[in-house]
């Protein structure tokens, strides 16, 4: 059984029955998910979980979902004790969430499963979304999983790799003349004309419960305690502002016991609409042109803004943007501590982090959860000057004479 109740308005709090909506008719504001908290407190515990299946679903409690799930095997990823980079930046207790290991490579799967299972619950027919590429792989792959149309939609900038790895699975792709923002404000225009069910628009509250599952993962896997600090990429600020919920909704579960964790959110510096509206005191998100090799984030006017902001500020943590140059050499040095290679969204983590560490934001003694929501190598372009090789002839004289000092005695 679910026990969702209604959906809410952020804003103003009128309520709505569960249908496929994502605004206030009122104000405008975005609605969310809520739940029957009492009810579901009888019935979930730790042992509950620990004797679900080893995936996302294990919390299926928790999320918004009546039937079977569309579920290709998301979730629960590693978390890594990051020794050799924690000696590097002077942490003691760093962790990496690597959810670059999911099965369209980004931590996407989780709330498309979600949100691709209330699709199917809704009676629709087709999926579609507005994505800057990983979120069109999953999506796409959900949909044949469920045995539905799909219909992606990228922007023109959109890496090869992650069109490959839209296309294998049979959608129909949209490559839209513009940015983010405009393949966003196409999809919105085309959910009031076709009865698809829009993953990031009239499914968004649907769609963003499963990213909840970062948190429940994660203290689950820190023996149900809240992590002391969490730094997380942003590009809408969606998945931020429920990794906050998760875990309010564990403590208030009595799972865990009171949250005092840190939230920082990390943006490009050519992306960082809400850095700046944090390092300026203000209250207001202002857009700007996105303009940074961190696509996944690229977005100059975050739907989630306002709320990702409050969250960094009431949570008592921060918001930090890197330039392109940092955010990939990020990118090298986690692969070449971790052997992690993430996506150009990971990089700006690691690269934020360093910046934090070094400041003494982040204390040595904090366990710290440093989250990596996509994979690497559909994103090999960016740090294509890494390779160098040496090149020997077929003999033991050339090999020697050409890596001489490299060779390890």
């Amino acid at each position: 059984m679910s026990y969702t109740r209604v959906l809410r308005c952020r804003k103003c709090g009128q309520e709505y029955p569960i249908k496929p909506m994502n605004l206030c008719e009122l104000c405008l504001s975005p609605l969310e998910v809520t739940y029957d908290y009492q009810a579901m407190r009888g019935a979930v515990s730790r042992e509950k979980f620990a004797s679900g299946p080893i995936s996302m679903w294990r919390y299926k409690d928790l999320l918004p979902v009546e039937d079977d799930v569309i579920d290709i095997g998301t979730g629960y990823t590693p978390l890594t004790k990051a020794t050799n980079l924690g000696k590097e930046l002077g942490l003691e207790q760093l962790y990496i969430k690597n959810d670059g290991v999911n099965p369209t490579y980004s931590f996407k799967d989780r709330p498309v499963s979600t949100g691709v299972t209330k699709a199917r619950e809704f009676g629709f027919k087709a999926v579609a979304c507005a994505s800057t590429g990983n979120l069109a792989a999953s999506v796409a792959a959900h949909a044949a999983k469920a045995r539905m149309k799909a219909y992606v939609f990228v922007p023109s900038n959109t890496e090869p790799g992650k069109l490959v790895g839209a296309a294998i699975y049979g959608p129909t792709l949209v490559v839209v003349k513009g940015s983010y923002d405009d393949v966003n404000r196409l999809c919105s225009t085309l959910a009031q004309r076709y009865k698809w069910g829009f993953i990031n628009i009239n499914l968004r509250p649907y769609y963003a419960e499963g990213s909840k599952t970062l948190a429940y993962e994660v203290v689950e896997q820190l023996g149900w305690r809240a992590p002391d600090c969490v730094v997380y990429p942003v590009g809408s600020g969606l998945s931020f502002t429920r990794i906050w919920k998760g875990l309010g909704e564990l403590a208030m579960l009595g799972l865990t016991g009171p949250v005092n964790t840190h939230m920082y959110l990390v943006q490009a510096a050519g992306a960082s609409p809400i850095v700046n509206a944090f390092q300026s005191g203000s209250q207001h998100v202002n857009p700007v042109i996105p303009n940074t090799v961190a696509t996944s984030i690229a977005m100059g006017n975050p739907a989630d803004g306002y709320y990702a902001l409050k969250i960094a500020r009431e949570s008592e943590g921060g918001a930090c943007a890197v330039t392109d140059e940092e955010l990939i050499a990020g990118m090298k040095l986690l692969a070449q501590t971790e052997g992690i290679f993430a996506e150009a969204t990971g990089g700006a983590v690691i690269a934020s982090l360093k910046k934090l560490a070094a400041a003494g934001t982040i204390k040595k003694d904090q366990v710290t959860v440093a989250y990596i929501t996509g994979a690497g190598p559909r994103s090999q372009e960016v740090v294509s000057d890494i390779v160098k090789p040496f090149v020997v002839e077929p003999n033991l004289e050339s090999f020697e004479k050409v890596l001489g000092n490299e060779i390890t005695k």
